[in-house]
């Protein structure tokens, strides 16, 4: 498997790992034993939970980078890594909390996303 693929592999598991650190402790207080913890405690359970995103996002950009090897320069890796980000996260909004909705201009901002991507990589 080439550095690319892998490097896109780690980020997209950081990033999943990073959105249930970042926002998953927004649905504790449904959960039951959760309700009652107090901030200490959900930072702490974040903390650890960060902990795996950091594991796989630091090989992932050593990996990617071109000047250990990788095929990324850091901007690219940098845009890679948003897009990335805001997918997962959008998944994550649309799948665990319910109330959320997709709409046209988040739609269009994703266009605009995608762009930024073409751009990047143009040489």
């Amino acid at each position: 498997m080439s550095r690319g693929l892998i490097t896109i592999g780690l980020l997209v598991l950081s990033n999943i790992f990073m959105t249930l650190a970042w926002y998953g402790h927004l649905k504790f207080g449904e959960m039951k034993g959760f309700h009652k913890l107090g901030m200490i405690s959900i930072i702490l359970i974040s903390w650890g939970i960060a902990l795996f995103e950091y594991c796989a996002q630091v090989p992932a950009n050593r990996l990617g980078y071109q000047q250990y090897g990788g095929p990324f320069s850091l901007v690219q890796l940098k845009v890679i890594q948003e897009v990335i980000t805001l997918i997962i996260f959008t998944i994550f909004a649309l799948l665990v909390f319910k109330n959320e909705t997709f709409r046209f201009n988040h739609f269009i901002g994703f266009v605009f996303l995608i762009l930024a991507v073409y751009f990047i990589f143009k040489k």
